[in-house]
């Protein structure tokens, strides 16, 4: 990790990312890894499943209590509207059909979209791929608190207020920090939402209608699986900033969980995770970890030395470097897994 400097707000390193060097070292030794690679579309299954919950929940609650509805959004709309975020989350990288098959990947992130009652698909991808090539950068990589963020939710009332409005910190960080022209994807991705949210309306009502966003907002805040919001990167141990967490909620979640070896290799589906660690025990076993989300979200609010500001930070690269676009990105990743194939 090199030498930190500790401040009150971040932990600030003058080294890269540790995800490349480690990645370059296991798959010198285990080539075989390679064979992970690709995709798996059989993620799509539980995406498909979800939504049609999803709306069918949304349909028998048109006529329930205030509270019923509340109840439900947060137990079952919480839960699967989590789920199909972290299901984006996969469709970032394409791993549903593959870096052959953009279109397809994008078709399933509208699809996915439809029960959050909010477009997030294509912009989460937009900003997701720069949190993996800049990892604690101060500015290409969003997903690092702010300094008002850490003003404000520092003692422990304010960070269970930062973990209740997670999802809106998330939504409007980025584009405060770093601000993206809004691509034409992204008015698809709109129109397609809200004519969703608009049909569902008109057929079934207004309590219809809210479940989905209030799904969003109750699953994204202080529920069980948004512990993961925290596991990942922020710092328990110093000197580490990548934690994988080990439990049965990777069940529902695309193994999500498996976060070192996500990072280590952002191009194996979720569902192949669990062997990479297997193959290379050596490399994670001995790593900090977790086997419980909601202990995490706890531990987050009660230790006084962990808050917004336990995030490493590195040296923004902006105007230092020349950086690839999304689109030449995402065919170098075509050229690594085409290669991969053949080496294999």
């Amino acid at each position: 990790m090199g030498q930190y400097i500790t401040t009150h707000e971040f932990y600030h390193v003058y080294t890269d990312e540790p995800h490349a060097t480690r990645r370059k070292e296991i798959l010198k030794k285990y080539p075989e890894i390679k064979q992970l690679m690709g995709s798996d579309w059989r993620m799509s299954i539980q995406v498909i499943i979800s939504v049609f919950i999803q709306i069918l929940v949304a349909i028998l609650l048109r006529q329930s209590s205030w509270w019923t509805l509340v109840c439900c959004a947060y137990v079952i709309g919480g839960t699967i509207n989590h789920t199909l975020s972290l299901a984006l989350h996969e469709l970032t990288h394409n791993l549903a059909f593959g870096h052959s098959h953009p279109i397809c990947n994008r078709l399933l992130g509208f699809f996915a979209n439809l029960p959050l009652g909010v477009p997030a698909s294509i912009t989460l991808k937009k900003y997701h791929l720069d949190h993996h090539r800049f990892q604690g950068d101060t500015i290409y990589d969003t997903d690092i608190p702010t300094r008002l963020e850490v003003f404000l939710f520092s003692s422990r009332i304010g960070k269970l207020i930062f973990l209740i409005i997670m999802p809106f910190l998330y939504s409007f960080r980025p584009m405060f920090v770093f601000p993206k022209a809004i691509h034409v994807l992204e008015i698809v991705n709109l129109i397609l939402a809200f004519s969703f949210d608009a049909v569902m309306f008109y057929f079934f009502g207004g309590k219809t209608l809210i479940y989905f966003p209030l799904s969003t907002v109750l699953g994204l805040s202080l529920h069980p699986i948004s512990g993961h919001f925290i596991a990942e990167h922020y710092v328990f141990k110093e000197g580490y900033e990548t934690y994988s967490y080990y439990g049965p909620l990777n069940a529902i979640t695309y193994n999500v969980g498996y976060h070192n070896e996500h990072h280590d290799f952002p191009y194996i589906p979720g569902r192949n995770l669990p062997k990479v660690r297997k193959i290379a025990p050596e490399y994670y076993d001995h790593l900090p970890c977790y086997t419980s989300w909601t202990k995490v979200l706890y531990d987050f609010i009660m230790n006084d030395n962990v808050g917004p500001w336990s995030r490493v930070t590195r040296p923004t690269k902006v105007g230092h470097i020349v950086v690839p676009t999304q689109q030449e990105y995402e065919q170098q990743l075509k050229s690594v897994v085409r290669q991969a194939h053949k080496q294999g």
